[in-house]
């Protein structure tokens, strides 16, 4: 470890501290609403994954997956041992997603691996940080102490935002594993995960509801429509 960890202690100030890096040209929200997935979700996930290109699946698992590997991945997903984060866009499209898996090994209960995948057209927003920041703050709430990242030694965003945690990066060929030790959680971090649930709870109601709107909206226009249509054949 390089040093101490205490960018953890807070949501906040790890956004503070990673994105001053991770942001170039693109204009970074102080806030970003991730939310915890659910079964319900399911579909949702399994069209973020289908809309990663040959080379994100690549890096994303290790191989390029085809439609119906991608889909078998995401058919898999134990949500009820797993723990998996997104991001929504207005259009209620899961534009990234972060998956947290656990073993069900006891002797390595206190451990979890971390995977992240962001789209072409949201990268550049520091995401993939935020999702981590976020999972690491997850993790430690529920007593995880070791935090692993298995990447390709090519994916050099992954590798990037572990290092910038402060985690050991080792190489092995092709291969680069990432040991991130977690320092235990407090009063602070739990405050921080129950707040951030809620944040993104209110935003992924907002952005449902303003969607049934639009919908609404363009049914109707198309109905009004219609009916100039059938007035305007009708007169003489």
């Amino acid at each position: 470890m390089t040093e101490p960890l205490r960018w953890i202690t807070s949501p906040w100030t790890a956004s503070k501290q990673w994105l001053r890096k991770a942001t170039t040209k693109r204009s970074v929200p102080a806030m970003v609403p991730i939310r915890e997935l659910s079964e319900r979700h399911r579909a949702r996930i399994r069209a973020h994954l289908l809309k990663l290109d040959e080379s994100d699946r690549y890096l994303r698992f290790g191989y390029a997956a085809n439609d119906e590997q991608v889909a078998r991945y995401a058919d898999n997903l134990d949500f009820g041992r797993d723990d998996i984060f997104g991001i929504f866009n207005r259009r209620l499209e899961l534009i990234a997603m972060a998956h947290l898996a656990y073993t069900d090994l006891a002797e390595h209960s206190n451990c979890a691996e971390f995977g992240v995948s962001v789209l072409k057209t949201a990268r550049g927003l520091g995401l993939g940080t935020r999702l981590f920041a976020r999972a690491v703050l997850h993790s430690r709430n529920k007593g995880v102490t070791m935090m692993f990242i298995h990447a390709l030694s090519e994916n050099t965003a992954m590798l990037k935002i572990a290092r910038n945690a402060g985690a050991r990066v080792k190489r092995d060929g092709t291969e680069s594993e990432a040991y991130l030790q977690l320092p235990a959680a407090g009063l602070d971090t739990q405050v921080s995960e129950l707040l951030n649930n809620q944040v993104a709870e209110v935003d992924y109601q907002l952005k449902k509801q303003a969607k049934q709107f639009w919908t609404i909206l363009a049914d109707v226009q198309e109905i009004r429509q219609g009916v100039r249509d059938g007035r305007h054949k009708s007169s003489p």
